[in-house]
């Protein structure tokens, strides 16, 4: 999934929590640039405004750190993954139970998938 420049820019501006250096926002693993990513086209469709975005994510790392998460920004991403998917949930793109099913697909690929290659989901990856 390609990053548009200037929608980068605009969520780092909106968002000021987001990890970044100066030419913009970091990512330590793939699936956090995917996340990212997602949410930016989620709202470029004009599925939620970056301020309930943030506002929405700031619940998210409230749960967690009550939970007992440290943040220490490790898990920065693991809260704006929660944050997708509480949004699209609430705006009825996708159930609980939809977002699961694919949860669990994605973890049946990875665990099939070599290291090093390219995770790719296949129909029997929904099957359990």
């Amino acid at each position: 999934m390609a990053l548009h420049p200037q929608a980068a820019i605009e969520a780092t501006a909106a968002l000021p929590g987001i990890p970044r250096d100066a030419d913009g926002p970091v990512f330590r693993e793939p699936w956090e640039a995917h996340a990212f990513a997602m949410a930016l086209a989620l709202h470029a469709r004009g599925l939620f405004s970056w301020k309930e975005w943030a506002e929405t994510l700031a619940g998210e790392i409230r749960r967690a750190q009550a939970r007992g998460d440290p943040d220490s920004g490790d898990t920065y991403y693991q809260h704006w993954l929660a944050t997708l998917e509480r949004l699209i949930s609430a705006k009825g793109v996708a159930g609980a139970k939809t977002l699961r099913r694919y949860r669990d697909a994605w973890d049946h690929a990875a665990d099939r998938t070599p290291h090093g290659s390219p995770i790719e989901l296949k129909p029997e990856d929904f099957s359990g």
